[in-house]
């Protein structure tokens, strides 16, 4: 038996930074937004579990074995092992939840294949902040350090959404090193879209500080029709929705001309 799933990108629609924790951590509040594209897993089974990567950014990752797809399975009990290809088509580093979102896709093919333990939660959090998001993949709001989440309904469901990166990596600790430390307030109560249009990034001046092109594409996005321009997670990805299709298209077809060295990938809010 074969089975797939696809590593859904994250996308952060706002994310508001509160405060420095003793634990070296950061509280914040997050609204979290999938879409509908990302790397792909494929599984069969095995006596054991082994992992071929393949696809555009597979030269980018770590060896197989330090892989968060290596450890997402490590956690997961089982009486055999998944064989696993994993094509790579989201950059590294790039504020999409790429190594998290492939993580998640584990879970739910685990889920698929032996099922979960009651503690899966737990498990998936201790892998990273925003895997247990990324295992359910659904618009949700995450506090604490992003791994409290609860589900929303979301009123932007099928909008078009255009992602850009300058295909330069983006280090998480540095940019939440760099928050300037100001709790400008939490999210906004109301509909998914409301919260996405009164919120923020906290983490885009940072961001910008260390990789001065993210204000670029900041500036591309905003030249555009988009209804909302902002920086996913610490960054480098950028991203806009829009209202139709069409816009969006006409979008990426006008900065792949401008700057055809841009990693540039469009889809739909799930």
């Amino acid at each position: 038996m074969v089975l797939t799933e696809i590593a859904y990108a994250k996308v952060n629609l706002a994310l508001h930074v509160r405060h420095r924790r003793e634990d070296g951590y950061h509280e914040l509040e997050t609204l979290f937004a999938f879409a509908d594209v990302g790397d792909r897993l494929t599984a069969r089974g095995s006596e054991v579990d082994k992992l071929r990567i393949i696809g555009e950014f597979a030269a980018e990752l770590a060896a197989p074995f330090g892989n968060i797809v290596s450890r997402a399975l490590g956690v997961l009990p089982r009486a055999d092992g998944l064989d696993i290809e994993l094509e790579k088509n989201l950059p590294v580093a790039a504020g999409l939840g790429g190594g998290s979102a492939d993580a998640g896709a584990i879970f739910r093919l685990v889920e698929r294949t032996h099922g979960l333990p009651d503690d899966w939660l737990a498990r998936a959090a201790r892998l990273g902040a925003d895997v247990p998001a990324c295992v359910e993949s659904v618009t949700c709001v995450g506090r604490g350090t992003g791994a409290d989440i609860e589900t929303v309904a979301s009123d932007l469901s099928s909008t078009p959404i255009l992602m850009v990166n300058l295909r330069e990596e983006m280090p998480t600790g540095p940019v939440f090193s760099g928050w300037d430390g100001i709790d400008r307030g939490p999210l906004p109560q109301g509909p998914v879209s409301r919260i996405a249009a009164e919120g923020r990034n906290d983490l885009e001046e940072a961001a910008i500080a260390i990789c001065p092109g993210i204000a670029t594409v900041l500036a591309s996005l905003r030249k555009t029709d988009a209804f909302l321009v902002r920086m996913s997670g610490s960054g480098a990805t950028c991203f806009a929705l829009y209202h139709n299709h069409d816009a969006m298209k006409r979008a990426a077809e006008s900065i792949a001309q401008d700057y055809p060295g841009w990693w540039i990938k469009t889809g739909s809010l799930r």
